[in-house]
């Protein structure tokens, strides 16, 4: 089973609001997946991105490949959390 961290769609027509999730890479975009682990709501501003990091950790480690929205939003999280 390949596994994919992507974006699962919610919201209404034109208000999305997104779930961060980790599926197999066969499900459809909105279909079943393993775990939540953040959500992403672009229509804020400035957009709010939540991620439980732990576990984003424990499955990229395990092998989820993120797509590249996602690549882009922990590289914006784990920065935003890095004490300075």
């Amino acid at each position: 089973m390949a596994l994919v961290i992507r974006l699962r769609r919610q919201g209404s027509r034109k208000r999305p609001f997104y779930r961060i999730v980790v599926a197999d890479s066969r499900m459809p975009r909105d279909g079943r997946f393993v775990e939540q682990i953040g959500t992403y709501d672009p229509s804020t501003e400035p957009a709010k991105v939540k991620f439980r990091m732990e576990e984003a950790q424990h499955w990229l480690k395990v092998g989820a490949q993120p797509s590249q929205t996602v690549r882009k939003l922990l590289e914006k999280a784990s920065s935003a959390a890095m004490p300075t």
